[in-house]
């Protein structure tokens, strides 16, 4: 039998050797001798190719193990935990005529920032714009009516301020909040608020606000000071961001116990040692880490290059050694690219389709039109509707509604399609003009972020038992 992926993925790390059933989601940690079989009896090798193998790799093993080994296998694919069928593909799974409903909104408060962040996907907070744009709170709420009136029997509602910088803008943040809360009870909904910024405009008034209404904080920083200082400057040089905003997320964070918050950094070709800058953040007392890589075009100076992956790759696992080392002290931290849940995970829907981009969850810009995310904003092509009248583009809507991983060619007999759903559609139509086509140095860099975050969780297992 050979896979190609289609039912089983094997790799070795963190000193743990790791079988993957794909379909089912089992994780078999097991010992050398077995995982050895298995590879040979999942590339289609007979009985005579596996003593072939043992007497090579396992001379010394005694037959009764063998028989023993052989006899687990044969166990665990007879309980449907190993080699098993995908249990989705048999069904005819058309997104397109399932019907959705809206459950999250990205308001573009402010389409203008107080930063000059080289690799910034908006364009300094423009989106394609000719001036800056603040939000009004009339359209916030036009926004806030439009979730409501679209979200079915949903009940939470996920909201997150965003831009360019929202804290330009934060008396009109306040009034929408306020709204919201004054509209959840006749409506059955509850609001869950985010704020993402880039720290510079925190203070006493943003942290006590966001503590009372924010759900969750996304507080922007890089790393290390010359990287982060390198990377997201002013516009007018000469003065150190990191030296601003430390302190200030540092404060943000402490002032939230150290929760419902996470620092999000962004690495490129200038910091391919990143594990330094989580390792750096996680020092300086922060708990909840994502430092992303860059997406960028090929011809910009800081993009992530093909050539990068194996010292990226050797990143990773050096970050999955640090956390495994850490795990239990008081200097352990949560990296969001390693938290997955090996007991499920979300519903069969999510983990087909991932975000729920251009049906679930739409962006909205300051004049109120509508778009699958803020990664699509400014690009009229993608241009959905507006909160007045609602999606109006229903042609847009349903190429997402059929954005799910047996849509797309590369992700039918990936190993990870269960866990990245697919990728970003923005990432996927940014590198290859489709939204159900792929982006591969991202599709490997996740990959490999899969096995670090699968090693980690076996090695706390390990520590337990």
């Amino acid at each position: 039998m050979n896979n190609l992926g289609e039912y089983i993925h094997q790799f070795r790390q963190q000193g743990v050797c790791v079988v993957m059933d794909i379909n089912s989601g089992t994780i078999h940690v097991t010992d050398p001798l077995v995982y050895d079989i298995i590879e040979v009896h999942d590339k289609g090798g007979t009985y005579d190719d596996v003593m072939k193998m043992l007497k090579v790799k396992h001379k010394n093993v005694p037959l009764s193990e063998v028989s023993e080994a052989y006899s687990e296998i044969q166990t665990l694919i007879n309980e449907d935990m190993l080699f098993t069928d995908d249990p989705y593909k048999e069904r005819v799974l058309d997104f397109k005529n399932q019907k959705t409903v809206v459950k999250a909104l990205c308001l573009h408060i402010a389409h203008d920032c107080n930063l000059s962040c080289k690799y910034c996907f908006a364009e300094e907070g423009m989106y394609h714009g000719k001036k800056a744009e603040l939000m009004s709170p009339e359209v916030g709420k036009k926004a806030l009516d439009f979730l409501v009136a679209n979200s079915g029997d949903r009940r939470n509602l996920e909201v997150d301020f965003f831009g360019g910088e929202p804290l330009l803008n934060f008396e009109t943040v306040k009034e929408i909040v306020r709204y919201g809360r004054n509209i959840e009870k006749k409506n059955k909904k509850k609001f869950r608020f985010t704020l993402t910024t880039n720290g510079v405009l925190v203070n006493d008034d943003v942290i006590e606000f966001a503590n009372k209404e924010m759900d969750n904080v996304v507080l922007s920083i890089d790393g290390r000071k010359e990287i982060n200082d390198k990377m997201r400057p002013f516009r007018k040089e000469g003065v150190s961001t990191y030296d601003i905003i430390l302190p200030k997320l540092k404060k943000f964070a402490d002032s939230r116990n150290q929760d419902r918050y996470y620092v999000r950094g962004t690495f490129t070709r200038e910091n391919l040692d990143f594990s330094k800058d989580v390792i750096h953040l996680a020092d300086q007392g922060f708990k909840q880490i994502s430092v992303e890589p860059v997406v960028a075009k090929e011809t910009d100076s800081y993009a992530l290059k093909k050539e990068d992956l194996p010292k990226l790759f050797e990143e990773y696992e050096n970050l999955a050694a640090e956390m495994i080392k850490r795990d239990g002290t008081d200097k352990e931290f949560n990296f969001f690219h390693f938290m997955i849940d090996l007991s499920g995970g979300p519903c069969v829907y999510k983990r087909l389709s991932g975000c729920g981009s251009g049906t679930e969850y739409l962006a909205v810009t300051p004049t109120g039109d509508l778009y699958p995310c803020h990664q699509f904003v400014g690009n009229t092509d993608f241009l959905m509707g507006n909160v007045n009248d609602g999606v109006t583009n229903t042609a847009v809507r349903d190429r997402f509604k059929n954005c799910n991983v047996y849509a797309k060619k590369t992700c039918r007999t990936c190993f990870a399609r269960y866990y990245c759903s697919g990728g970003c559609a923005a990432n996927a139509y940014n590198f290859s003009g489709d939204i159900l086509g792929d982006y591969e140095t991202g599709c490997e860099l996740q990959k490999k972020r899969i096995e670090c975050a699968i090693a980690i969780q076996a090695r706390k297992m390990m520590k337990e038992q």
